[in-house]
């Protein structure tokens, strides 16, 4: 899951960003409206997590307008402004609201409510022979075995789980589970599947299509 932090308060956005990529989010962050803009134009998000108060203005102004021109993803606003008319402004155009200063477990726990309610997935269980993958509860099973997965571990085995027998490419894996600071030629990818197919244990279900990155199942035949 992929999120947008918007925060002008250096500290509150590093240790925001440390946050959520320790639970196992790729994070984009901007510390003013016109870099949040730029992203937001070129980036598809799970969730968007906005200061409201920042130096080119209010982000409430700005989530209305782009709500305006149809944009959907769930925003959740932090602030210091705590009177009822601000809770009530902020929850007419964003999703959730959250008072500074706040409990880091609270707001994880409130961002990943979002990122549920953004995205309502390919299907409620992903299934492919043994394998299971339930995307509500956050769980996977082989054989009727719950499997203990990080959470880019998860994320990978969704994207390979939403089309199998295709090949994925790298950069969609990667997509799926890090950033754009994650470089293509990385190994972090690799060195994850290895993790994966680990856990899945025998037989193995991720195949190596080189040239091209991953597929799970067995690759279609074209005679």
């Amino acid at each position: 899951m992929r999120v947008l932090v918007t925060e002008d308060d250096e500290n509150l956005r590093v240790a925001v960003e440390a946050s959520l990529r320790g639970a196992g989010f790729a994070v984009d962050v901007a510390a003013d409206l016109p870099d949040a803009d730029e992203a937001v134009s070129v980036n598809a998000y799970d969730c968007a997590v906005f200061d409201r108060m920042l130096p080119a203005g209010d982000a409430l102004a700005y989530v209305a307008g782009r709500r305006r021109s149809g944009w959907g993803v769930p925003v959740l606003f932090l602030t210091a402004r705590d009177t009822v008319d601000d809770r009530i402004a902020g929850l007419a155009w964003g999703d959730d609201y959250l008072v500074k200063p706040f409990a880091m477990a609270e707001f994880l726990a409130r961002v990943r409510s979002l990122c549920r309610r953004g995205d309502p997935g390919p299907a409620p269980v992903l299934r492919f022979s043994d394998l299971e993958l339930d995307i509500g509860r956050h769980e996977a099973r082989r054989g009727g075995v719950l499997l203990t997965l990080t959470g880019k571990e998860f994320a990978v085995l969704r994207r390979l789980l939403a089309t199998p027998g295709e090949p994925v490419r790298r950069a969609d894996l990667l997509a799926a589970a890090w950033d754009e600071l994650v470089p293509p030629a990385t190994n972090v990818l690799d060195v994850l599947i290895a993790q994966l197919r680990g856990k899945l244990g025998e037989p193995r279900v991720i195949h190596t299509v080189r040239g091209t990155g991953y597929l799970l199942g067995e690759p279609r035949r074209t005679d």
